[in-house]
């Protein structure tokens, strides 16, 4: 299963937001600092963009881009991502057994779809938002910087969840964050995003090891004062 974006053009007026073109072989991690072009991404992606803004998306692949369906979405907060006054089970929008499925996938209890949001700790929430998305079975999921309203350990623990997942169901990860160490964990390759372009890309391994760019060795720098991932 191939998926390459071969071109992502957001214009505002004459002003290029973002530029880029990239594939995702299996799991690509666009790591940038904030204003660097990641949500117009993911946004563009799921046809989310604003009517003032033009785009021009271009793509190839074996499956057409279809938000819903074959692509889903892992928010950045699990906090908001849910309505705090409906029970988990009605925000499924699926057969109760099939829900407990996908609890059960992310290592929940069936018993959760019985309570809100606020009875759920931040981890579970997540865990909870990650089986709804792939309920979806989805053939590339979004991550949207997933895990930086989680502590060091949860976020360790959703990192090795996901990637399970994916070896059991196979699809492909698109990873935006500004945290580039804990890319390794779940990505094979980075494209670093800076003002809306690609500036660097490559192997995790290498780009951590040896940066090209002084922007990309100052975020690494910046990432790895805080070493809670780094074995």
């Amino acid at each position: 299963m191939n998926f390459s974006v071969k071109k992502l053009l957001i214009q505002y007026e004459d002003k290029v937001l973002v530029d880029i073109a990239f594939e995702i072989k299996d799991s690509l991690a666009l790591v940038g600092q904030s204003g660097s072009g990641k949500s117009l991404t993911l946004k563009a992606l799921l046809s989310m963009l604003p009517k003032s803004l033009d785009v021009d998306l271009s793509y190839t692949g074996d499956f057409e881009i279809s938000p819903g369906q074959n692509i889903a979405i892992v928010v950045q907060n699990p906090f908001t991502a849910l309505s705090p006054l409906t029970r988990i089970r009605e925000q499924f929008f699926l057969e109760e057994s099939e829900a407990i499925k996908y609890l059960e996938m992310v290592e929940l209890d069936g018993s959760l779809l019985s309570r809100y949001p606020s009875e759920l700790s931040g981890g579970q929430l997540q865990r909870v938002v990650i089986a709804m998305a792939l309920s979806s079975k989805p053939q590339l999921l979004l991550l949207d910087e997933p895990t930086t309203a989680l502590d060091s350990e949860t976020k360790k623990a959703i990192m090795i969840l996901l990637k399970r997942l994916q070896k059991q169901m196979g699809y492909k990860i698109l990873f935006v964050t500004h945290e580039i160490e804990i890319t390794q964990m779940l990505c094979d390759e980075v494209a670093i995003l800076k003002e809306g372009l690609i500036i660097e890309r490559g192997l995790i391994s290498d780009v951590l090891a040896a940066p090209k760019e002084s922007y990309s060795k100052a975020l690494i720098t910046s990432n790895f004062k805080h070493r809670g991932f780094r074995e």
